[in-house]
Parts: structure tokens; C-alpha cells; sequence
């Protein structure tokens, strides 16, 4: 499909689950400027800030898609994002609205899905995702999926922290969040997660 304001893919980044493979993310005082730049049409500014989001944005629709889907909602979350990026109106907020695009995003996924079950007689209830045949890989599918179902502001946090790798202050500063906030959610998440896998801490 083709768009005319460009995709993630087209500015040279090439993502992997919870990985981007790209140059040097940019710092915090270089994103004002960047967002900034990419209200004004820079693509290459709107490409940086995909190397500083992309894992925020998957972690968020991993806590809410079928992990088969998530990829493409991934690039696709950018590509709108990129579209209504002049409607931000204070550009130290960006990580905080991207992370909303994320989460309406995911949203609209639903709402999409709800309408095919209903419009389809011989809908199936869910495709039903391939199985890894490693041990280790089951485990984590498991524990994502434990995960997967608690709720969602220790679940998005948990994912972002364990799965995407981010750090407490990183998740609050590209989510809006406040880092109290942040550290409460990872903490009775991790409690929470701790008793339905029954290990003690």
C-alpha cells in the first residue's frame, strides 16, 4: 500500500519484535526539535523520532493485538501519526500523544474485529497463533500471555519494562506518565504477575 506521507520502513528502519535496528536514537533534548521539525513535513526528523518511540509503540499494542498483528499496527500507528502530527499543540507532549495514537489504534483494531465476527455467519471465534516448538519460547509466550491478561496499566508498563526492555524513567518519559506513577504500576504488576505464576519474589 502505498502513502504519500511516507512509512517507518521508508525512512530505512527495518524493525524486528521489541528490537529497532537504526543509528543512534536521539537524546532528550533533541526531540522538541525534532517533533518540531516533523509538523513541518521533515520526514527524516519523523524517522528519528521512530527510532525513539518504535518500542513504546509495540510494547502498547503487544499488551492489546495478537502478537501475529502487532507489526503492522506498529508502522501503521506511525503512519497516522505522522499524518496528524500538526495537531499536537505542545510538542513536549509527543510521547505522551503517540502512546494515545497507540492505544486508539489498538482500540479501532477491536471494534474493527467485532464487526467482522458479526458481519461473518461462519466466523471463527480466533485464528489460533502458530505454536513455537522451543521450550524457552513457549515459556515466554506463556508469561506474555499471564501478562497479557492483568490489568492494563500494569500490564502496558510490565510489557514495556520486561518485553521492550525500557527503563522505569524511559517509560515515563515517552508515555506521559509520571515516574510515581510508573513505579507503582511495575510494582504491584510484578506482585500481581509473581502470584499468578505462584513464584515468591
Amino acid at each position: 500500500m502505498e502513502c504519500a506521507l511516507g512509512t517507518p520502513v521508508e525512512f530505512g528502519l527495518r524493525m524486528r519484535p521489541g528490537i529497532v535496528s537504526a543509528g543512534r536514537v536521539p537524546e532528550d533534548r533533541d526531540v522538541v526539535s525534532l517533533v518540531a521539525a516533523a509538523r513541518e513535513g521533515d520526514r527524516g526528523a519523523f524517522g528519528r523520532l521512530y527510532e525513539r518511540y518504535a518500542r513504546m509503540v509495540h510494547g502498547i499494542l503487544l499488551g492489546r493485538v495478537p502478537v501475529a498483528d502487532v507489526e503492522d499496527l506498529v508502522q501503521d500507528v506511525f503512519v497516522r501519526a505522522m499524518r496528524q502530527v500538526h495537531t499536537l499543540r505542545d510538542v513536549n507532549c509527543f510521547g505522551g500523544w503517540l502512546a494515545t495514537v497507540a492505544r486508539n489504534r489498538a482500540n479501532d483494531y477491536h471494534r474493527r474485529s467485532v464487526e467482522l465476527v458479526e458481519f461473518t455467519e461462519d466466523a471463527p471465534s480466533q485464528a489460533p497463533e502458530k505454536r513455537r516448538s522451543s521450550g524457552a519460547a513457549d515459556d515466554a509466550a506463556a508469561i506474555l500471555g499471564v501478562i497479557r491478561g492483568l490489568p492494563e496499566a500494569y500490564r502496558e508498563t510490565l510489557i514495556l519494562r520486561l518485553v521492550e526492555g525500557m527503563t522505569g524513567p524511559e517509560i515515563a518519559e515517552r508515555t506521559g506518565l509520571t515516574a510515581g506513577s510508573v513505579r507503582v504500576n511495575l510494582h504491584r504488576g510484578m506482585q500481581m504477575l509473581r502470584e499468578k505464576l505462584g513464584t515468591k519474589p
